[in-house]
């Protein structure tokens, strides 16, 4: 069994996989809203342990029976970067990422936890390595163990938010775009035959958009966030909703035109083939229409359950939230 727990900003989601020989069966999902700190900026253990209640209530209502699982570390607190080295072995790669970190990473190297991820070998004039370089600050990961053990459970493995997002999301051959929308931020990542090759993360999302409906109409936080949900980018409603909500949609729009930009300018990539997105405001309505005319590129909605064997009555159950789960999802499948 591998169990994969996602602490976002509003809703902490738990999925449980067992490996079997065809693949993953889901045993077990769930996920619940919450008005709590976040682990990161958690003054003291007090605050931890709330959130820690909140992890173990989920853990036991869910029925997940393991305790052992992998977390996902908020991709704007941890450092991304592709790296190219000559043609070396895994053991020279290594060795070459240990020595080289130090001008990369933006953190002092005794206070950061660094983990490297060969993405590429080229053959040919251009022979080498791309290797993808992630340093996360120490006493982050500390913060996230000791709040998942005041739930009674033990950290087994942890990684970025794409990378999860990656394993669930990203198609084994051809580049992609995949957009996770979180409340407080927007992970945006490329994939090559199913590895990261580029990723970041922007503070604009769907706390963002509730905030501008709130201002533009005059109305509470609640019920901006209803209207969100129910009208989003339609016409409905005079178009109200949609007139406060493409100023700031649009400036998602142009950090995906960036990204990909820098893509083909610095990494020599292709322009994804189409863009995969998750999180909730994937299902605010015309989100994804109106992204695609944004960009000119297909954008569809991802499920992280496709490479998983669910049941007919689970898949029933899960159809609407899905997108909520792709974080989950990857996390679990990493079998740790």
């Amino acid at each position: 069994m591998s169990i994969g727990i996602d602490i976002g900003s509003k809703i902490i989601k738990i999925v449980e996989l067992e490996k079997e020989a065809k693949g993953f069966n889901l045993l077990a999902s769930g996920a619940v809203g919450y008005q709590g700190i976040l682990p990161q900026n958690a003054k003291d253990d007090k605050e931890l342990v709330a959130l820690s209640d909140v992890v173990r209530k989920l853990h036991k209502e869910a029925h997940v029976r393991g305790k052992e699982v992998t977390i996902a570390l908020p991709e704007s607190l941890v450092f991304t970067r592709t790296i190219k080295f000559p043609p070396l072995s895994d053991q020279e790669v290594a060795s070459a990422v240990k020595w080289e970190a130090e001008q990369y990473v933006p953190i002092p190297i005794a206070e950061a936890i660094i983990e490297h991820q060969i993405i590429e070998r080229s053959q040919g004039v251009n022979a080498g390595v791309t290797v993808l370089l992630v340093a996360c600050p120490r006493t982050l990961v500390e913060t996230y163990i000791k709040l998942i053990a005041g739930a009674g459970l033990t950290v087994v493995g942890a990684e970025t938010e794409v990378l999860a997002l990656c394993r669930s999301l990203a198609p084994e051959t051809g580049t992609f775009l995949l957009l996770d929308f979180g409340a407080q931020s927007t992970d945006i990542a490329i994939t090559k035959n199913g590895m990261v090759n580029f990723s970041r993360s922007i503070p604009t999302a769907g706390d963002a958009f509730t905030r501008v409906i709130s201002q533009n109409l005059g109305i509470e936080n609640q019920q901006a966030e209803a209207y969100k949900k129910t009208y989003g980018l339609s016409s409905s409603l005079e178009g109200k909703v949609k007139g406060s909500l493409l100023p700031v949609f649009n400036i998602v729009a142009e950090e995906i035109k960036k990204a990909i930009h820098f893509y083909q300018a610095e990494e020599k990539g292709e322009v994804p083939k189409s863009i995969i997105v998750s999180g909730g405001t994937s299902s605010m309505p015309e989100a994804i229409s109106s992204l695609s005319n944004l960009l000119e590129i297909e954008v569809v909605v991802g499920n992280p359950f496709a490479k998983v064997m669910v049941n007919p009555e689970a898949s029933k159950t899960l159809a609407n939230y899905a997108p909520l789960y792709s974080i989950a999802v990857g996390l679990a499948l990493r079998g740790d």
